[in-house]
């Protein structure tokens, strides 16, 4: 995943030049910001950071409409002791997410996209529970749910582009995550 973002953001400080044939409305980002995980109304909060690729199609005069895909890391990491027994620890890691969403999108201004996005998103998840002995068990699963969302995409020269987003995703088992990301990326 580091190699993927040194390489995004290598080209992004580079301003890609896209060849004619390519200016269909593809995108390539890097984004991070915050990240807050909940399970049973118990949340923590850390950071997410991670990489982004869309298409953007243009629909009339202002609107547009896409595909929005995710893959992103989370530093969200809770730690509990005594949950069962007294001095035992039971722990839960945010893994990583993935989504693929539907984005619509409404131009504001000439650099200017207000956008919402739904879809899909699968996040992983870690529990390990120590018993007072020392004993550890831990087991992983894969959530399914839903992701909805909204941003400002502003473009910065011809090919770059800054966001600001906020996104809500809803997860089986009653986990929730609410993140608000910044992100600079390329149009291809």
């Amino acid at each position: 995943m580091k190699k993927y973002l040194a390489v995004l953001a290598t080209a992004t400080a580079f301003g890609i030049v896209a060849t004619p044939a390519s200016a269909e409305g593809f995108r390539a980002e890097i984004h991070g910001g915050w990240d807050h995980v909940s399970a049973d109304d118990q949340g923590e909060s850390g950071l997410s950071y991670g990489i982004g690729l869309g298409y953007d199609l243009p629909v009339g005069e202002r609107a547009t409409v896409g595909l929005d895909l995710s893959a992103d890391l989370s530093s969200v990491d809770e730690c509990e002791t005594s949950v069962l027994l007294a001095n035992d620890r039971a722990c839960l890691d945010a893994g990583r997410d993935l989504a693929a969403a539907v984005r619509v999108g409404y131009k504001v201004s000439d650099q200017g996209t207000l956008y919402a996005l739904a879809g899909y998103t699968n996040a992983r998840v870690k529990f390990a529970y120590t018993t007072p002995a020392g004993a550890t068990t831990s087991d992983g699963a894969n959530l399914d749910g839903f992701r909805l969302g909204a941003g400002y995409q502003h473009d910065l020269g011809e090919k770059v582009y800054g966001k600001v987003e906020y996104r809500y995703s809803n997860y089986e088992a009653d986990v929730t995550r609410h993140q608000v990301l910044f992100g600079v990326g390329v149009k291809f």
